[in-house]
């Protein structure tokens, strides 16, 4: 019996990212203080996708971001605006859904900056919590509050009848 031949394997590219991942892994990437002013810039400004600034007066969120304070050169951002938006040939405004989501992840990203991290300071006070009743509980003689097995739950092997014709 022949076996049939596998197919040459060719290397697989890895997985491409979405452009709304890419731009916001490259919100990510960007300084606190240049977030701020680009939310700010955004919110003053009228923005354009494709291009630095248009005819008009638009500007890209990173020179709003620039005449907001924010004084970052960061092309990976620019690259990935421009792929969210689906730039195609000239620049052009950019939609208010495209402002809006650019707005969202923006402010999503400077509240993750300052949320506190809460899982280990809850993990101190409960243990902190179980040592003071512990201590308590040992100081005023109620170890008895502690679970313990119910004695009735308890089973003795010689109260246990032994089913027919099987020895103990």
């Amino acid at each position: 019996m022949r076996l049939a031949k596998e197919p040459p394997k060719v290397p697989r590219e890895p997985m491409r990212r979405s452009p709304h991942d890419d731009l916001c892994l490259a919100i990510e990437m960007l300084p606190e203080r240049t977030r701020r002013a680009m939310l700010t810039g955004v919110r003053a400004n009228d923005i354009v996708v494709g291009a630095y600034t248009d005819r008009d007066g638009r500007v890209c969120p990173m020179l709003a971001a620039h005449r907001n304070g924010g004084r970052t050169d960061f092309v990976s951002f620019a690259h990935a605006w421009d792929r969210f938006a689906r730039v195609r040939k000239a620049p052009r405004p950019a939609t208010d859904r495209e402002v809006r989501i650019l707005e969202t992840m923006l402010e999503a990203s400077l509240l993750a900056e300052n949320q506190v991290e809460l899982t280990g300071v809850i993990a101190e006070h409960q243990a902190l919590a179980r040592e003071r009743r512990a201590r308590e509980a040992h100081e005023t003689g109620f170890g008895w509050l502690r679970r313990r097995r119910r004695a009735s739950a308890v089973v003795r092997v010689d109260e246990v009848e032994p089913a027919a014709g099987v020895p103990l």
